[in-house]
């Protein structure tokens, strides 16, 4: 990877982490399809899946006051259930599938919420939500949007959606890494992952979005903070749909 594209990914590190900190996720969605364009798929998934473990860790501790626990307890048992059977299975998917994928995932924002009376607080909810997300977060690369159904009827402030989304995706992330990280450990050296000093110079850079980005979210309302996250991702999954058939008509 060149000088220069390490240095713009690390832009985006920290654009994204930022994005994320106020939206709770579309920054996500936004570095792992610029990741995918610059790397190998499995490296885009170990290199997204780090960057954004560290990201919504540290957005975890900055918002931790807000964190509703009894729903990170269930999820991480459905997480660990997805883990589980991901261990079965093996998947490697190719760039195009990939922007078919995050071009797909945002379309879970516009689904009728109100028509499924999912909620998060509920203990199967939460461990349903563990089990679908970090799967979708291993096939796609990102879940937001399915996430998002799953807190949309929670009786939660928009500080709690966020802080509480933030600690579960450190489940699925982690999840991510190892599934596609595990086969890379005999050939780091072909894997297509950056070099050792990215990830030094982009974890500040995720934990410091997570910081800018808490600050704005202080500022907005809990109407414009639904209504912003849905059009953003929206546009996000048109332009990755756009790619998707351009690699597709490649082949």
């Amino acid at each position: 990877m060149s000088a220069l594209t390490t240095v713009v990914l690390l832009a985006v590190v920290l654009i994204t982490a930022t994005i994320s900190g106020v939206f709770g996720m579309a920054g996500g969605l936004m570095l792992m399809g610029a990741l995918t364009l610059a790397m190998p798929v499995a490296a885009a998934m170990v290199t997204h899946g780090a960057v954004q473990f560290v990201s919504n860790s540290w957005r975890a501790v900055l918002q931790r006051r807000h964190i509703a626990w009894p729903i990170i307890l269930f999820y991480g048992l459905g997480s660990a259930i997805a883990a589980g059977l991901l261990a079965l299975v093996t998947y490697e998917p190719t760039k195009a599938w990939v922007y078919l994928l995050l071009g797909l995932v945002p379309g879970l924002a516009w689904l009728p919420k109100g028509r499924f009376n999912l909620d998060a607080a509920k203990p199967s909810h939460a461990i349903a939500c563990g089990l679908s997300v970090t799967g979708l977060n291993v096939l796609a690369g990102v879940s937001g949007p399915l996430l998002d159904v799953f807190f949309v009827r929670t009786a939660l402030t928009r500080h709690a959606i966020v802080a509480t989304k933030a600690a579960t995706q450190a489940f699925s992330h982690t999840v991510k890494m190892i599934f596609y990280g595990a086969p890379m450990l005999g050939a780091l050296q072909t894997s297509g992952l950056p070099a050792w000093h990215f990830f030094v110079i982009a974890a500040p850079l995720a934990m410091l979005g997570a910081y800018l980005g808490g600050k704005v979210l202080d500022r907005l309302s809990d109407v414009n903070f639904l209504k912003y996250t849905r059009w953003i991702v929206t546009i996000l999954g048109l332009i990755y749909l756009a790619q998707a058939v351009c690699l597709f008509a490649q082949y």
